[in-house]
């Protein structure tokens, strides 16, 4: 049995008896050795904070403080495993926000930690055998995420100081905050605007300022934002107004059918072993910047607008290495 399923047994026996438990039943119940027993009940003492006494009038080990203990010890239905995902999701959120979640995670990822100790194994070989790379991440987001969090949570109004890329342009803006997003390694905040009366999304590492107003954020139904946000190609919002189709070449077909590049894309393979991706979309920028990136490997079928828009893209690129 393993040690740390030995804790957790001897915790059962203790919280289910009525008496003191001898250490011969301990012994015979976890199947070890006294010097094995005797530690266990050290390590649950350690664990517990009880001092669970012996009883010699009753030739016993019993909980001192039983009613704090009816419920199952935290984390005790965890195997190693799954404590070292937990780590590995905690070095995750650490790595791709520059540690803004540091001090709210630290209680779970010391309590994580012990108990892996208990398994005998290293939570330190975490930061050593796991590597994110952030390619796609512009600024940080960790200033105002917390503030943008809380008003989601807590369904609060937020006003915002915003410096849109865009425009160039920094506006204060009051607003209802609905979702956060995290999309190729950026935060998003999906929110009403008060001064548009429309859905907006906003960049986090654009917010210059927040501040969290007392009164109750306008709620949106699911049903909604998903047709704002979620019917169109990637994060540029808006509703689904035209299909693309799109053929790769036999190379990247391996690569193209196995990837996800919208939640109602159709896929099949040619008979010439090319594939076709039909993928719904609204504003193009975000699908011709990704169509861009398959180069000769790709073809735009339809429609015409969006085949002219990447014909003259790379049209325009060829020009430059041409006056060069």
């Amino acid at each position: 049995m393993e040690r740390f399923a030995r804790i957790y047994h001897l915790h059962r026996i203790l919280q289910s008896s009525k008496l003191p438990v001898a250490r011969k039943t301990i012994e015979a119940r976890l199947d070890c050795s006294k010097a094995t027993a005797t530690r266990i009940i050290d390590e649950l003492r350690n664990f517990t904070c009880d001092p669970i006494p012996y009883d010699r009038t009753r030739n016993g080990y019993h909980y001192q403080n039983p009613e704090r203990h009816r419920q199952d010890l935290p984390f005790l239905w965890f195997s190693a495993p799954e404590l070292n995902a937990l780590l590995v999701i905690h070095h995750h959120l650490e790595t791709l926000q520059n540690g803004f979640l540091g001090d709210s995670l630290a209680p779970l990822r010391g309590r994580i930690q012990a108990m892996l100790e208990l398994y005998g194994e290293s939570a330190e070989e975490i930061g050593h055998r796991i590597k994110i790379l952030a390619a796609a991440k512009r600024g940080d987001s960790s200033l105002w995420f917390p503030r943008c969090a809380e008003a989601v949570l807590q369904r609060k109004k937020v006003l915002l100081d915003y410096h849109a890329r865009g425009a160039d342009k920094q506006e204060t803006r009051e607003v209802s905050p609905q979702r956060l997003i995290h999309y190729r390694d950026n935060w998003y905040l999906d929110a009403w605007c008060h001064q548009r009366a429309a859905l907006r999304i906003f960049a986090v590492e654009r917010i210059k300022r927040t501040e969290l107003l007392p009164q109750p954020a306008v709620d949106i139904g699911d049903t909604e934002l998903d047709a704002h946000f979620a019917a169109g190609y990637g994060i540029f919002a808006g509703p689904a107004q035209a299909i693309a189709v799109l053929n790769f070449s036999t190379e990247s077909a391996r690569w193209v059918a196995d990837a996800q590049w919208h939640p109602q894309q159709q896929g099949r393979y040619l008979t010439d072993g090319r594939y076709q991706l039909r993928i719904p979309y609204g504003n193009p920028t975000e699908l011709i910047m990704d169509i861009l990136k398959y180069g000769q490997d790709v073809e735009v079928l339809e429609p015409p607008e969006l085949r002219v828009a990447v014909a003259t893209k790379l049209a325009a690129a060829l020009a430059v290495y041409r006056e060069k």
